[in-house]
């Protein structure tokens, strides 16, 4: 063999280590903008949900299980919002409910009130049915 052939060999090697890199490199640039569009693709539920604590989500169930169209229109905006950079911080239940109430959902929520009552948790309505139990008994 002489040099030239063992030259062109050397830079047909060279040659094809750039190419399989340069592959390579577009197939991760694939990767990425597919991960990309898979996390653009989120429904707006679930980008509303990584936002919200505290019983939020809870909030946004009974919220959609009661008023589903006005919810769905409300997340939507919210999401918007989040997207744009204009709202950064988490939702509290609590946010959440005052802001369907303030707009005029009146989103209904189950309050359980308990209280220890000889070493032993109780609701409140039972507390206070044993109360008028006593009374009328003696």
């Amino acid at each position: 063999m002489s040099d030239d052939d063992t030259d062109l060999a050397i830079i047909k090697a060279r040659k094809m280590k750039e190419l399989r890199e340069y592959m390579s490199l577009l197939e991760k640039e694939k990767l990425k903008r597919q991960e990309a569009e898979s996390r653009s693709r989120r429904t707006d539920r679930e980008v509303i949900l990584d936002y919200l604590y505290d019983r939020g989500d809870e909030v946004l169930r009974l919220a959609e299980s009661q008023f589903p169209i006005q919810t769905k229109a409300i997340v939507h905006r919210i999401v918007e919002l989040i997207k744009f950079g204009e709202l950064n911080q988490s939702i509290s239940g609590g946010e959440l409910l005052a802001l369907f109430r303030s707009i005029g959902l009146s989103v209904r929520v189950n309050n359980n009130i308990k209280i220890e009552d000889h070493g032993k948790l109780i609701s409140f309505s039972e507390r206070l049915k044993q109360q008028d139990d006593d009374k009328t008994v003696r």
